[in-house]
């Protein structure tokens, strides 16, 4: 529920009354005040999330109308008094246009804005340099991204061409600081190899879409939602949107300084990939929640707009993951080596002469030319029927593995290091 206060001109306080009547408004009252230069009635209206875009509505014909329209909730309360819990249980979603206001209160204020951005790549810098992944959340819940982000959906859902390239227009300033200050520090700190953990980070998995497309999803229905209507708090969706593009970001400006171009390509791969994804299912959802190209104290919306920018957004999803799957395996890495992964067990699991202990497979850092090298650790133990020695075993499983994996049409490089360890012996 929203408290509204209405200024009128001395004698327009019943007329706004009678209207907060129609919509279901509770606990009004009507005050006599003095205003700078004429006599005014103050009226305080109590009503639901729904009905505050009805109500401004109908107030909009009365001349010399202010309004102050408080963001949070409030709880209010009315007879019978054993009505109270029903009454504090009516928790609805914000109104369409509260949700448009608070979209345009987030774009201002550059300066701040950029300066979290590059604290952001500051701290995602140290993390991915010195290896420290929780450093990498703190830059997520640092990150300013998820507010451009948003407001690009709500711009989508309502049309408006402005907000729609001001919240672009910031995202991607947002990622160029992020990136420029990553990059800056690389040189200055004249890192020439990539370290671990941007090679671990730099690795996209072939279901990389669902994550944007779930943070568009609860992103939208935080802003949706009322305050009290849910435990999950905006920081934790905010961190959501900002998972897989911190990282990114970081990852971008250091392979720039050190020339990883395909370690730039991955970054930028996500980085696009998260905008697009989070439009979608978040433009979607505002639509679904009344966000149209027209309403109350809203006209400049086009609404041709809409399904022109959300055919767009279709289009360029499908465009990248087109090029993530015709480029394999640059940008399915992850999804590789698991699938790998489950090749070796298999091949092992059908020799007769050893037990799996454990298979690590990764993609290696290597920049080896015309080579994606497939780092596979396998270690085994033997059998205790097995007759076979260590070396006939290694040599043996080297050649099922690698065979099996040139097999699947990978387009890999496999190389094979398989370690036999023996049971210790009793004195």
């Amino acid at each position: 529920m929203r408290q509204v206060i209405v200024q009128v001109p001395r004698g327009q306080g019943k007329e706004v009354l009678d209207i907060a009547k129609s919509v279901n408004g509770v606990n009004l009252a009507q005050l006599e005040a003095t205003g700078c230069d004429e006599l005014l009635d103050l009226v305080l209206v109590h009503v639901s999330n729904q009905y505050v875009e009805k109500l401004l509505g109908k107030l909009e014909n009365i001349p010399k109308l202010h309004i102050t329209l408080l963001p949070t909730g409030v709880i209010a309360l009315s007879p019978p008094a054993s009505q109270a819990p029903q009454q504090v249980k009516n928790v609805e979603e914000r109104s369409p246009i509260e949700i448009f206001l608070s979209g345009l209160q987030s774009v201002g204020s550059w300066r701040g804005f950029l300066g979290y951005a590059a604290v952001a790549g500051f701290v995602v810098w140290i993390g991915l340099y010195t290896n420290t992944i929780y450093l990498l959340t703190a830059a997520m819940l640092i990150a300013p991204f998820a507010g451009p982000a948003m407001n690009v959906a709500i711009a989508t859902a309502r049309g408006d061409s402005q907000l729609l390239w001001r919240g672009i227009l910031r995202y991607f300033a947002a990622l160029a600081m992020t990136i420029t200050v990553a990059g800056m520090l690389s040189l200055i700190m004249r890192q020439d190899i990539a370290t671990s953990l941007m090679l671990e980070r730099s690795q996209i998995s072939s279901v990389a879409v669902l994550l944007p497309l779930a943070a568009g999803a609860a992103g939208a229905l935080n802003l949706v939602q009322s305050e009290r209507s849910s435990l999950v708090s905006g920081a934790a969706t905010g961190m959501l949107v900002a998972a897989s593009l911190a990282p990114p970001a970081g990852i971008v400006g250091m392979a720039s300084a050190i020339a990883r171009w395909d370690l730039v390509a991955s970054g930028l791969f996500l980085l696009l990939l998260q905008l697009v994804g989070i439009n979608f299912t978040a433009a979607l959802l505002f639509r679904f929640f009344g966000l149209s190209a027209q309403g109350v104290r809203y006209k400049r919306g086009k609404r041709w707009l809409f399904p022109v920018a959300l055919t767009f957004t279709v289009a360029v999803i499908a465009s990248l993951l087109t090029w993530q799957f015709t480029s394999s395996p640059n940008l399915q890495r992850s999804t590789l080596a698991q699938r790998a992964n489950a090749q070796i067990e298999e091949v092992v699991s059908q020799s007769p002469l050893v037990n799996l202990v454990e298979a690590n497979v990764r993609f290696t850092g290597a920049n080896i030319k015309g080579q994606n090298t497939l780092l596979c650790v396998v270690y085994v133990q033997p059998r205790e029927d097995a007759i076979a020695s260590s070396e006939e075993i290694r040599s043996r499983l080297t050649q099922a593995i690698q065979t099996r994996l040139l097999q699947q049409n990978l387009n890999i490089t496999p190389l094979i290091d398989v370690n036999v360890l023996e049971l210790p012996t009793s004195n």
